[in-house]
């Protein structure tokens, strides 16, 4: 069996404590993401409703469709393909607004653009992993092995997703103080869990996983990289505003791929490469995003540096 082969028939399998675990994690990361929710976030936004709508489609629609084009030009695995599709159709994730922030960019459209896609992941999540996922002939047989039943997926998927989000956004309401003063507490207990599971998962499974970290890294650069271009590309069309463009282009480039590994593990049944592309692209993204904001403050120097000459 091939290296490959190994990793697509891997199946990370947790006990019954294990799956608390992950669904315990999964709703602490919603709740926490909830608490942070406010309705000034969305106000910003009024005066440019097509940057917003533009970049929550180009969260929801373009990467999952760049997603879907790049599958089908390096023809991974298929457990890798299925990682992939469900990373492109979590929402962005927290990083993504400290990163604007690093970069000179637009806070507040950040902000608002993480709050909607979230808010929207309940329902939108599940439904676009099954959806490309069924176009794609290879993950769709996979789904078929695993005995994915689509309804079931979506209706417990969205549940772990919605309950969270309602009750974080309820507090948040209700008692904003209280709501900021867990927000992080929350926020740093499902990370806690979350990790554990992950640093377990790679120690375990190491011999499966070692073989396959070429693969693995090299699909994740250019996933995250097709991802970073695609928010510049919708920016250039969207805006001419340089804070707004470094926003977006942040906003899609950084996905919640914490939240794609916990749906990996709790819903899909810890299909191996899928978990492992989940894993790693939370690594890499980081990297990537901290390279890129880097790079876009270099930029500010030298251009003041020419202005003030």
């Amino acid at each position: 069996m091939t290296d490959v082969e190994r990793l697509d028939n891997l199946r990370i399998v947790l006990d019954p404590v294990g799956q608390i675990g992950v669904v315990l994690a999964l709703m602490l990361v919603m709740f926490g993401v909830a608490l942070g929710l406010r309705i000034r976030d969305f106000k910003n936004l009024l005066s440019m409703p097509w940057v917003f709508f533009g970049g929550i489609a180009a969260q929801v629609i373009a990467l999952p469709l760049v997603t879907f084009l790049l599958i089908h030009l390096i023809s991974p695995p298929p457990s890798v393909a299925l990682g992939m599709i469900v990373v492109a159709c979590c929402p962005g994730g927290a990083m993504s607004n400290l990163l604007t922030d690093l970069s000179r960019g637009d806070v507040a459209v950040s902000v608002a653009l993480t709050a909607t896609s979230s808010m929207l992941a309940a329902l939108l999540t599940p439904a676009s992993t099954l959806f490309w996922s069924h176009a794609y002939a290879p993950t769709a047989a996979l789904l078929q092995s695993l005995d994915v039943n689509p309804l079931l997926f979506v209706g417990q998927t969205t549940l772990l997703l919605a309950i969270p989000l309602i009750a974080g956004m309820a507090v948040a309401a209700r008692a904003p103080q209280l709501a900021e003063g867990i927000r992080r507490k929350m926020t740093l207990a499902g990370s806690a869990v979350l990790g554990c599971t992950i640093i377990y998962g790679i120690i375990y499974f190491f011999p499966v996983l070692w073989p396959a970290v070429g693969l693995l890294g090299s699909v994740t650069i250019m996933h995250n990289t097709a991802a970073f271009m695609t928010g510049a590309v919708v920016a250039g069309f969207l805006t001419r505003q340089t804070p707004v463009r470094r926003a977006l282009t942040f906003e899609i480039g950084i996905q919640n791929s914490g939240l794609a590994l916990i749906i990996l593990l709790a819903q899909l049944k810890g299909v191996g490469g899928a978990a492992a592309i989940a894993a790693v692209w939370g690594v890499w993204h980081l990297i990537a995003g901290g390279v890129l904001a880097a790079a876009y403050a270099v930029f500010d120097r030298k251009r003041i540096s020419i202005v003030t000459e």
